[in-house]
């Protein structure tokens, strides 16, 4: 197996935490797994980025355009702004709920309408809004663990490598509830 993944979003959104445990989960499972992050500008409502790419051996975390399998995007501008990085067949797996980034609360861009609609034209996209899937199940920060299971029953990574992740990077106390909101993840459709 050999998959390149985006993760885009806005700072503060969880976007290092969650590439982190989608690398741990590939590692539990015997691939090889790059990585990187674009963090410069994550003061909370900064533009955010990942690259992680998995397979047998792998060189450089850099994924060019046009190669990515998924886009986990934290928000749908963000989404919007890196679509360009899929290929063809590319899925998106993206949180509806907005957080206007700092140029549109800077009345320096104006934000899309739309977006769901513009980016399928192009791609499959799995859109739900997971910060209310995260407060049905105790919590809004248990919405990037509910869209990683999105993208868990996407990929061939075993659910006991990405339990074993979660486990490796969540803080105890919520381990059980990032646990659920994986399954929820990973049974939506």
């Amino acid at each position: 197996m050999n998959k390149n993944i985006i993760l885009a979003g806005v700072g503060g959104q969880g976007l290092v935490l969650t590439t982190k445990i989608v690398c741990h989960a590939a590692h539990n499972d015997g691939y090889d797994v790059k990585s990187n992050d674009v963090v410069g500008l994550s003061q909370r409502g900064g533009k955010v980025w990942g690259n992680v790419r998995i397979g047998e051996k792998v060189y450089s975390p850099n994924i060019l355009p046009g190669s990515a399998d998924f886009l986990l995007a934290f928000e749908p501008l963000e989404g919007y702004r890196f679509s360009r990085k899929l290929r063809d067949s590319g899925i998106i797996i993206m949180n509806t709920a907005i957080i206007p980034p700092v140029p549109v609360i800077a009345e320096k861009e104006e934000y899309p309408e739309n977006i769901e609609k513009l980016l399928s034209e192009s791609y499959k996209v799995i859109a739900i809004d997971g910060v209310s899937e995260g407060i049905k199940l105790g919590s809004s920060k248990v919405a990037n663990t509910f869209l990683l299971g999105i993208l868990a029953s996407n990929i061939a990574i075993s659910k006991e490598s990405w339990h074993k992740a979660l486990r490796e990077n969540v803080p105890e106390k919520f381990i059980d509830m990032n646990l659920n909101a994986f399954e929820i993840g990973f049974e939506f459709k």
